[in-house]
Order: C-alpha cells, then structure tokens, then sequence
C-alpha cells in the first residue's frame, strides 16, 4: 500500500489512515465542520416552526367556526368586564390551549365553573437574546387565559362564569342558564377582592332582591333575614381575619414584670390568675 501511495503521490496522513481502516475493518467517516451542523440544525428549527405555525392557524380556525351566541355571550360580558374589544377576546380563546374546557361547561351536567385570569404573565421575546447566564429577557405583560385556579398563582383579575343547572347550555337560554361575575385580586390580595365582592355587590344585590321563588314575603321571610345576617356576619369576620395578617389590629404592650414581680408562691399566682 505504501509504495502504491508513492507512485501516485499520496500523502503520509492518507497511507496511514487507510492502512488503519483496513487493519480495524471500520469505514472512514467523515466530520463535518461544526458551522454545517448548526446551520442545518436552524433550518430544521425553521421548518419546525413553520409546521408549527400552520398547524396553530389551522386549529385557531377550527375553532373561529365553532364560535356561536353561546360563546358570543361569553366574550361579551369579559369584553365588557375586563375592558378589552370582543375581537382581543375572541383571538386569546381560541388560541387557549385550555378551549376545551368551554365546550365542557356547555355540555349537560358539564363543568358547574369556567374561570379567567387577566393578570401580568412572563412573555418572552421572540428576538430576545440569550444572556451571559443562559437566560432570556422575559417581560410581565397582561394577559387573558382559560384556568381551573388550581395550577397558576392568582395575582391579578378573576372573571367566573356560574352554571344554575345541569340543561345543556344553548344559545336561547345561556343568558338564563350562566352568571358571571368578577372579583379583583391584584397583587394576590385575595381576601380583600373577596371581601369588596360580597360587600359591594352580592349583599347589595342580595337586599334588593324581590322575588325568592318559593318562598313566601321576599325579605319580610325570617328565613330570608336570616340566610342576610349569616352573609352579613360572614363578611365581617372575613375583614377582621383580613386586617389581623395585615398586622393592622396592633395588641397594646404591657410590661409583665410589673404583675410578675411580686408572685412567691401558688395562691399569688391564683390572685394574679
């Protein structure tokens, strides 16, 4: 081999490398220069997103054409809550990842909630670079999404749509058939967004109400009075327990050596007591 390469003028490094491939019986394998493997890697990247993208789109109009009065009555009322535009909402359902829940809450016997969360949400940026640690530049931002409140911390606007019943929710009766409500939470003070809720607008609500179904003289009913002062009585220790972790009760200071200083033996202490 060494004299074949002579005569047609291979290199040392070429003779050794094929003598070393035909002792190990292995192929040679070619390296590529480590440029090629990441440019490759970006365009597969590239083409992923892109698969991505069009399967998104494809699935957001899926769902653009499922849209109804039900789910226009939805949109409506957290368009006019959260003070966004009905298309804004439009767009952030169905690009939900949680959408499914909607069509869940409609369905007979379906989900009895079906929450949203407005509050500021990490976005990162498409263009952001990566800093000298690894990280990116990630941005609070407001944001409409679909929640069960049990998987994200509350920190800002809870919009909740209420079933009365277990009918399948239609367009004629979702007016009926749905309440929605909202209560505000910002900075995750959640006792004091459900404090103003119940005192602002449930009770109020509740007092003026005239007609109680089956029960017989509307607030006049002892029942009635009574169910008012428990919500009522509810309210109130739910402000006092709100006030006592905002260390607001402060508990007067007293120098105990002063009662402490002259106890010898039990019976001062039961005097003391």
């Amino acid at each position: 081999t060494e004299s074949k390469y002579h005569r047609h003028g291979g290199n040392r490094r070429t003779r050794s490398t094929e003598l070393e491939s035909a002792v190990t019986g292995s192929s040679l394998t070619t390296v590529l220069p480590a440029s090629s493997i990441v440019k490759k890697s970006k365009a597969l990247s590239s083409e992923s997103r892109k698969e991505l993208a069009k399967q998104a789109k494809v699935t957001k109009e899926e769902r653009r054409a499922q849209i109804d009065g039900r789910y226009r009555y939805l949109i409506s009322r957290l368009a006019d809550g959260i003070d966004l535009s009905e298309q804004q909402v439009e767009e952030t359902i169905i690009s939900d990842d949680k959408f499914q829940l909607i069509e869940q809450f409609f369905a007979p016997s379906g989900l009895k909630k079906l929450l949203f969360f407005y509050q500021d949400v990490l976005q990162q940026k498409s263009n952001a670079s990566l800093r000298s640690d690894g990280s990116t530049n990630n941005l609070p931002q407001k944001k409409l999404f679909i929640t069960m409140g049990s998987t994200e911390d509350f920190t800002g606007t809870c919009a909740f749509f209420l079933r009365t019943s277990d009918e399948v929710i239609t367009a004629s009766n979702v007016s009926q058939e749905v309440n929605f409500g909202m209560f505000d939470c910002t900075n995750g003070n959640i006792l004091q967004g459900l404090e103003f809720f119940l005192s602002q607008i449930m009770i109020p609500a509740l007092k003026s109400q005239q007609n109680w179904g089956a029960v017989k003289d509307g607030l006049k009913n002892s029942q009635i009075q009574e169910f008012l002062y428990a919500v009522d009585k509810f309210v109130g220790t739910l402000s006092s327990s709100r006030q006592n972790i905002e260390d607001k009760i402060q508990l007067t200071k007293v120098d105990i050596d002063v009662y402490v200083r002259n106890l010898q033996n039990p019976s001062d202490y039961i005097t003391a007591g």
